[in-house]
């Protein structure tokens, strides 16, 4: 039998499928925990900010934050913005029949104009919706959390990912991955899809 046994090239444990958002668990930093984020958020009125830089988890945080918003009892909408991206898609506002007003989950805000910023947290105020966005810096929302990613957490996020692979990554090749691509997890994911790849093959 081959070194992957019933492994083959499409089962690499950092292709896409294996990697989105919701894939994975996210890892909360110390000090930490779903259950606080949404504390505060009940706080603050269902208002807040989750900053970080590329590729340090916002949206893997936000996979496991908008259920459980949801087991409140609010209803959430999920606007995923990329690149050019400068306003809102058609589809807002969502439909209201809800008892609760919904969370509005904005994943990329900073893609907004300036304009459409105001308009949206203006909309937000007068419907009485909640407002989340995920940003690289502060955009004036209560903080609910700033997230850090280090060393220590790209090793917890690759070992749970080659917990079953025939291939294994050593935590210096992931320390050289992770300083190589600048703290960017979701970078940092793709090169070791390529190492995997290429290691893998060298073996069958």
């Amino acid at each position: 039998m081959s070194a992957g046994g019933s492994f083959s090239t499409s089962s690499n444990p950092f292709s896409s499928r294996f990697v989105r958002p919701g894939a994975i668990p996210f890892f909360f930093p110390e000090r930490c925990s779903l259950e606080a984020i949404l504390e505060r958020l009940q706080q603050t009125g269902w208002q807040g900010q989750i900053l970080g830089a590329h590729g340090s988890g916002k949206s893997a945080l936000l996979a496991q934050l908008i259920p459980a918003i949801q087991a409140t009892g609010r209803p959430t909408a999920l606007y995923e913005l990329h690149e050019g991206c400068r306003q809102l898609p058609a589809s807002f506002p969502p439909p209201t029949e809800a008892a609760q007003p919904p969370v509005i989950i904005i994943d990329g805000y900073e893609q907004l104009s300036r304009w459409n910023r105001f308009r949206l947290r203006r909309q937000c105020r007068q419907l009485q919706f909640g407002l989340v966005v995920t940003a690289h810096r502060s955009v004036g929302l209560p903080e609910l959390v700033r997230l850090r990613p280090d060393v220590e957490l790209a090793r917890k996020i690759v070992l749970h990912l080659l917990r079953d692979s025939p291939i294994q990554i050593t935590p210096e090749e992931i320390a050289a991955a992770y300083h190589a691509r600048r703290g960017d997890l979701r970078e940092m994911l793709f090169d070791l899809y390529d190492l995997w790849e290429q290691r893998f093959r060298a073996q069958v």
